[in-house]
């Protein structure tokens, strides 16, 4: 009886580099990627308080091009992409016709011609990158735009933590300071062309950088020298997720999932009802009207922080109890380097989720371990 073939994990182009400086190698959504190099608690700290340089190629980056571009986007996501200036970016979110999020995403708009021909970059997570590239396809019917998979085009390197900008600055010519947060601009780092964006997923300041994979190797090493003198350290996934969880940002798969709409994870905010300053018609939008009415008047679980009283982690799945019922669930827990405590978020029912509330625990293995309801962030680094 034969098995059936598996597929080896696909590697970055900086592979051989990670593997050079030691670092543990884990399977992340089909991709063989850095956990740590050293220790995660102290990655975690150098972005605090440093920096740290992370390979993000794992990814999933489409291109949307044409003039109907941004009328795609605007029919195929819930966010307002026609009212994104070229040169900026915007965190929206893929939903299905019943409102069930099948990703989030950063959309970059790039440029656009004068014969009104725009280009967005839509960059979507490792393990939804086909999901949203097959939806963006079947939603592109009828408009003037192509959608082209470029996840093999493009390496991801990211500089997150308070010296970020002088490194990079050390590297470009680009107007470092001129560049907002949740904006792009094209330029050339280290003598590398690079889309050069203002974005990270750490609750730091910090740029991620697209680049061809042939300059990966060349960039990192150039990052690595310019950060020398100011602490900077290669970081692992195993931190990212540490630091995303202290400053409160969802992750795919555990605080969002298409059993959840937007409103559901409190991120409503998201979702424009108009567009261009016009009523919208998008995909989901009857589904997430309704959704949204249903928030206002009777809120299903909300997501909230916990901060532990005691030592032991909750992880995801634990369940939330008070008053000898469950009255949610953790959606992510981990031990916090800045609080010095375990922390998680949860969805819990509305009448618990005020924070200071009290008599709040999570189901640790049968032992019902005290915790203490927060709002959210964790953490917010001081500008």
């Amino acid at each position: 009886m034969s098995s059936s073939p598996t597929t080896a994990p696909r590697r970055t182009a900086l592979d051989a580099l990670h593997r050079s400086l030691g670092a543990t190698m884990t399977d992340f959504a089909g991709w063989d990627m850095p956990l740590r190099y050293g220790s995660e608690r102290d990655e975690h700290t150098a972005v605090r308080t440093r920096a740290g340089l992370f390979d993000l190629s794992h990814m999933g980056e489409i291109t949307v091009t044409g003039p109907g571009a941004a009328a795609l986007l605007d029919h195929a996501l819930v966010g307002d992409i026609g009212g994104v200036r070229p040169g900026r970016a915007r965190y929206t979110m893929i939903c299905r016709e019943d409102g069930g999020i099948l990703d989030d995403l950063i959309v970059y708009r790039l440029a656009e011609t004068e014969a009104g021909s725009s280009t967005c970059l839509v960059v979507a997570n490792a393990s939804n990158a086909q999901v949203v590239l097959d939806a963006l396809v079947e939603r592109s019917a009828g408009f003037d735009a192509e959608v082209r998979d470029d996840r093999d085009g493009y390496a991801l390197l990211a500089v997150q933590g308070p010296e970020s900008p002088g490194i990079v600055k050390a590297l470009t010519d680009a107007d470092l300071d001129g560049l907002k947060y949740y904006a792009g601009l094209p330029g050339t780092v280290a003598g590398v062309p690079a889309l050069i964006a203002r974005t990270g997923y750490t609750g730091e300041d910090g740029f991620e950088l697209f680049v061809n994979p042939e300059h990966a190797v060349e960039l990192w090493q150039a990052l690595t020298k310019a950060g020398e003198g100011v602490g900077l350290v290669p970081c692992g996934l195993s931190c990212r997720d540490t630091l995303r969880l202290e400053a409160g940002m969802p992750l795919y798969g555990h605080e969002l999932s298409t059993a959840l709409t937007p409103f559901d994870a409190g991120l409503g905010r998201v979702v424009k009802f108009e567009k261009s300053g016009q009523p919208a018609d998008f995909v989901g939008r009857t589904a997430l009207a309704e959704a949204a009415a249903r928030a206002e008047s009777a809120p299903p679980r909300v997501l909230v922080g916990l901060v532990a009283e005691g030592r032991r982690v909750p992880r995801a799945g634990y369940p939330v109890v008070a008053d000898g019922r469950v009255i949610g669930e953790v959606t992510s827990g981990a031990p916090s380097p800045t609080l010095g405590r375990p922390i998680a978020m949860a969805y819990v029912d509305a009448t618990h989720a005020a924070p200071g509330t009290v008599g709040v625990g999570v189901d640790i293995r049968g032992s019902h371990e005290p915790y203490e309801v927060v709002a959210l962030p964790f953490y917010k680094r001081r500008k």
